[in-house]
């Protein structure tokens, strides 16, 4: 079996900080290669006003009480930072990590967050050419700023739009995250191929990620050309399947 990456997605909902640094320390504990949250204002499933955090402070956190894992936002919405700002952000966490982040980004799509905190949500045409403008300007300002990353930041996109989005993948992206379906995957990951092959990009450059739906087996993901499978968890962490994907790679 070819080798790939483990990670996790350690959803910050309906738990305290105090679970959360434990959950975190943990993952790195059993091997995870990867321990992300993700950047959102409320809850994403069971009672929608219960307790939430926010991404970037968090991610903060767990870049403190970590040592080897890489770390990040699955995924960053784009819409919620101006560009240069998230950049400064980004490179601050990779100092802070001593090189480990990797910059989890997308067009953005949770409705609420938008109204609630006022941002403009406008369409989703509208959300993906602000990412296409914000990427180039977040490259810029790390090769500017001072001091500069540690590292050449990893940049994750998350999202399948086969138009746009996987358009702006073969562009910009070190890592494309999907999901599945298997079947879904598949597609997803053929397409991106074909993008990158019109725009003259070497398809073997983009590490693939993938987040499978609970129960599906792994080996199908793998031998579609899946590298990073992160399984993604809330309270009360559940790492067994993820324990289970440690084993399968022989660690």
């Amino acid at each position: 079996m070819a080798r790939f990456r483990v990670g996790v997605q350690l959803h910050p909902q309906h738990t305290t900080w105090e679970s959360y640094r434990n959950a975190v320390r943990y993952a790195e504990e059993i091997g995870c290669d990867t321990i992300w949250n993700w950047d959102h204002f409320f809850p994403l499933y069971g009672p929608p006003d219960g307790a939430h955090f926010e991404g970037w402070t968090l991610l903060t956190a767990m870049a403190v009480i970590t040592q080897r894992a890489e770390v990040g936002c699955l995924v960053t919405c784009n819409s919620y930072r101006n560009p240069a700002l998230l950049s400064n952000m980004a490179k601050t966490v990779d100092h802070i990590s001593g090189g480990r982040l990797i910059l989890g980004i997308g067009a953005g799509w949770f409705e609420r967050d938008y109204t609630t905190y006022g941002y403009e949500f406008g369409t989703a045409a509208d959300r993906l050419r602000a990412l296409r403008a914000a990427l180039p300007i977040i490259k810029e300002r790390w090769a500017s700023d001072q001091p500069p990353p540690l590292r050449r930041i990893p940049i994750l996109i998350g999202g399948g739009g086969e138009k746009v989005t996987l358009r702006i993948t073969a562009e910009h992206a070190d890592i494309w995250h999907g999901f599945g379906p298997i079947e879904n995957f598949k597609r997803k990951n053929e397409i991106l191929n074909q993008w990158c092959m019109q725009i003259g990009r070497d398809p073997t450059t983009i590490e693939r990620s993938v987040s499978p739906r609970a129960g599906e087996p792994i080996e199908p993901y793998l031998e579609a050309g899946a590298t990073h499978i992160i399984i993604g968890m809330g309270e009360p962490w559940n790492f067994g399947p993820v324990e289970e994907l440690l084993k399968l790679r022989g660690d």
